[in-house]
C-alpha cells in the first residue's frame, strides 16, 4: 500500500512539474481519438477520413480550449451527414444545438464526458460513465451524460439506416426526416439507458455525500447496483434487447475503474476520524474530520566520492595495492616532514660545531 501510496505522489509531482507538455498531449489524444471514431463509423465523406486532415486538425484543438473538441468532433459528424442525406444533417444539426445550449449553460467543464461517453459505449463499458460523474461531479453532471448518450445512439441508428436514406428518392424529403427523427424518439433501448444513468448518477451522488465512514465505497457499490437493476428491468418492460452478461461484466469492469479513480482522487484513513463540536453568536457546528492519506516520497541520496588528495575520506592506493585512508597518508606525510626538519637541524648544529679557525 505503502509503494502505491508514493507511486501516486510522484505522478502528482511528475504531472504538476511538466503540465504545460502533458495537458496539451492528452487534449490532442482526445481529440484524435474522437475523430478517427467518428470517421469510422460514419465516414461518407471521404475528404475528412485522410489521416494527415485528423492529424493536422487534433493538433490544432491540442493548442485550443477544450470544448473546442466538442465543436469539432460535431462539425465532422455533421459534415459526414451531409455527404450521406441533407436531411439527417439537419435534423443532427438542430440536435447538436439543443445539447450545446445545455451543456454550456450547465456543465461548461465536462468536455470529456461528452467525448469518452460514445467511446466507451463503443468499448462495451459505459456503465463506469454515471458512477464516476456521480462521485466527482454534481447532478448537473446529467445533461454531459445525456449528451453522450444521444449522441452514441443517433449515431448508431443512421449507421444502420444508411441504406435506406440512400435508397430514398430525393423527393421523398418527408420520408427521410421521419425516418431519422423516428430513430430518435423510439429508441427505446437509448430511453432506457438515459433513464437508468440518471437515476445511478443521481444515487452515487446522494450516498457518496453522507456522513458515514467508506461512503464512496458504499456510493459505488450501490450505483453499480442500481444500473444493472435499471437496465434490466427496462430490458423486461420495453425488450430493448440488453445483454445480461455483457452488462453485468461490464459493470465489474466499470467498478475496477472507479476504485483506481477512488484511491487518486478519495483516499482516506477513516481510522483516525475526529469529530469536533463547537459554536458562534448564531451555530453550533459538529464537524466530522477525516484525515486524507499521505506519505512523503522519498528523496534519492547520491554519495560523491572524490578521489583527489584535497578530500578527507579519499582513499589512494599504495604501491603493494593496498587501500590506505587519507588520515593515514596525512600521518605518514607528517612524519617524514619531522624526520626532514630533524636531520636539517642535526646537520646545521653539527656544521656550527666546526670553527672556521679549525679549518688549515
Amino acid at each position: 500500500m505503502t509503494n502505491l501510496l508514493v507511486l501516486k505522489e510522484r505522478l502528482r509531482s511528475f504531472y504538476g512539474r511538466n503540465e504545460i507538455y502533458i495537458t496539451p498531449a492528452l487534449k490532442f489524444l482526445l481529440a484524435f481519438i474522437s475523430l478517427i471514431l467518428i470517421n469510422s463509423k460514419l465516414g461518407y465523406m471521404s475528404r475528412l477520413n485522410h489521416i494527415a486532415i485528423v492529424l493536422v486538425v487534433s493538433l490544432m484543438c491540442s493548442f485550443l480550449p477544450t470544448n473546442i473538441i466538442i465543436v469539432v468532433a460535431a462539425a465532422f459528424s455533421i459534415l459526414h451527414l451531409y455527404a450521406l442525406s441533407i436531411e439527417s444533417a439537419a435534423v443532427v444539426l438542430v440536435l447538436f444545438l439543443v445539447l450545446f445550449v445545455l451543456y454550456f449553460r450547465f456543465t461548461p467543464k465536462d468536455t470529456v464526458v461528452v467525448l469518452l461517453t460514445p467511446v466507451l459505449f463503443i468499448l462495451n463499458i459505459p456503465y463506469v460513465i454515471p458512477i464516476t460523474m456521480g462521485l466527482v461531479g454534481t447532478p448537473a453532471s446529467v445533461v454531459s451524460v445525456i449528451s453522450g448518450i444521444l449522441i452514441y445512439h443517433i449515431m448508431q441508428h443512421i449507421t444502420a439506416g444508411a441504406a435506406t436514406l440512400n435508397a430514398s428518392e430525393s423527393s421523398d424529403t418527408v420520408v427521410k426526416f421521419r425516418f431519422v427523427i423516428d430513430g430518435i424518439l423510439d429508441n427505446k433501448t437509448m430511453l432506457v439507458t438515459i433513464a437508468a444513468f440518471t437515476i445511478t448518477l443521481i444515487l452515487v451522488y446522494f450516498v457518496r455525500r453522507m456522513s458515514i465512514d467508506h461512503a464512496w465505497s458504499f456510493a459505488i457499490a450501490a450505483g453499480a447496483m442500481a444500473d444493472v437493476v435499471l437496465l434490466l428491468i427496462g430490458d423486461l418492460v420495453y425488450d430493448t434487447n440488453i445483454s445480461v452478461l455483457a452488462t453485468i461484466l461490464g459493470t465489474v469492469i466499470s467498478i475496477g475503474i472507479v476504485i483506481v479513480l477512488q484511491f487518486f482522487v478519495f483516499n482516506v484513513d477513516y481510522s483516525r476520524t475526529e469529530r469536533v463540536q463547537f459554536e458562534d453568536d448564531e451555530y453550533y457546528y459538529y464537524v466530522k474530520a477525516v484525515p486524507k492519506i499521505t506519505v512523503s516520497t522519498p528523496e534519492k541520496k547520491i554519495k560523491k566520492i572524490n578521489p583527489q588528495r584535497s578530500s578527507t575520506h579519499s582513499a589512494a592506493r599504495t604501491s603493494d595495492g593496498s587501500v590506505t585512508r587519507r588520515e593515514d597518508i596525512l600521518s605518514r606525510e607528517n612524519a617524514q616532514r619531522k624526520d626532514s626538519t630533524v636531520k636539517r637541524t642535526q646537520s646545521t648544529a653539527g656544521y656550527a660545531r666546526i670553527r672556521p679557525d679549525a679549518i688549515k
